[in-house]
């Protein structure tokens, strides 16, 4: 059952009732695939941490109206390997999402809250982006045993050299650095892709953000044109026509990178990843023209370009701030995505008993512990 939430201020105790009762659907068998080339680095630790413990999901089903991929991947035949039949039928949706060990109760629950809601789960395609050898492929197929995904390997010293200080420790991780190379990590044959953070759950059905129109842009986001931009780069940025003058023949707008949807195919003619590159190495290399890690490279490359989407998909900021990660409310209008951007997590605020309000939203998809 897909459901809207809708809230102007404050939410109530009704919408919390209705969130922590989301409907359930059954789901058959599919396939999940791995990646041969990554296969032979993963082996389970020695002693699994208890971090790693996760339920099983609830089975979950397409709906009568949904197309069979499989069905459709088999009927075309031809000389395909089973893997390159599934990864490219071009019935499925798209989803990166970032693995690693601090995260991966947050993955879970991205996880989860997108199978739950949508209309044809068998229809998503998940690519997990991991930058270790520890075993997570195993713990997400405990987790979603029926779940479709191939994991890929980012090399953590691609970008180790490029990265600079931010204001928190996390931003600093190679890991958030995978979404710029998703055009080359990912299949030629994925068209596009949605990338997604791992501190955010999916309350809609995720085939209508896939479907948005992005138009001749290579990136679709949700906009915030009131945020002050200038406040996401140094003076030194400001100071320096050489730099500050890639802004002069567009309206630049915040937007956050943890919810796009990706045109892989002009990333690719674009050259976008090196784009964003050159500019963490000039702020590598020539002194600090940002603060704020990954984010402000993208809007360099394509603030003012970015092809505008609802607001729904990405009440940003539930996390509170970088630094204290304070408590904060929705935005007023409707919601499909909530997304705990900031320092503050829901996880770790709900186990040291200390949650706020609305983390009650994210903890219904939370798989995290034994079974009863």
């Amino acid at each position: 059952m897909l459901w809207l939430i809708r809230v102007s201020g404050f939410f109530t105790a009704a919408l919390v009732t209705v969130v922590l009762s989301p409907s359930l659907q059954s789901f058959p068998p599919a396939e999940a695939i791995r990646s041969s080339n990554f296969e032979s680095h993963l082996r389970f630790p020695s002693a699994t941490p208890s971090r790693f413990s996760f339920r099983t999901a609830p089975p979950i089903r397409n709906a009568d109206r949904c197309d069979s991929p499989l069905a459709a991947a088999a009927g075309r035949g031809g000389g395909s390997s089973v893997e390159d039949l599934t990864v490219c039928d071009p019935s499925l949706v798209h989803i990166a999402i970032t693995l690693d060990v601090e995260y991966l109760r947050g993955s879970i629950a991205a996880v989860h809250s997108v199978l739950q809601h949508a209309l044809c789960p068998e229809s998503v395609f998940f690519h997990f982006l991991v930058s270790s050898t520890t075993n997570l492929e195993e713990v997400v197929r405990s987790a979603f045993p029926q779940l479709r995904f191939k994991v890929y390997f980012f090399d953590p010293e691609r970008v180790r050299d490029l990265i600079s200080s931010s204001v928190r420790q996390a931003l600093e991780q190679p890991l958030n650095y995978a979404r710029n190379y998703l055009a080359e990590m990912l299949e030629p044959c994925v068209k596009r892709v949605i990338y997604l953070d791992s501190d955010l759950v999916v309350v809609d059905d995720i085939a209508k953000l896939w479907r948005t129109e992005l138009g001749s842009r290579t990136v679709g986001a949700p906009e915030y044109c009131h945020a002050n931009f200038t406040k996401y780069f140094t003076d030194r940025f400001w100071s320096d026509p050489r730099l500050s003058l890639t802004f002069a023949s567009r309206k630049p707008c915040y937007f956050n990178t943890g919810v796009m949807v990706m045109d892989l195919e002009r990333w690719r003619r674009g050259g976008y990843t090196r784009r964003i590159q050159r500019w963490m190495e000039i702020q590598r290399n020539d002194g600090r023209i940002y603060e704020l890690g990954s984010l402000p490279p993208f809007l360099l490359v394509f603030a003012g370009h970015v092809a505008p989407i609802d607001h729904r998909w990405n009440q940003h900021g539930l996390g509170g701030d970088n630094v204290k990660g304070s408590c904060r409310d929705l935005h007023p209008g409707p919601v499909s995505l909530l997304h705990w951007s900031g320092s503050g997590k829901p996880w770790i605020r709900l186990d040291s008993n200390r949650p706020c309000p609305l983390d009650a939203l994210w903890a219904p998809y939370d798989l995290h512990g034994r079974e009863p």
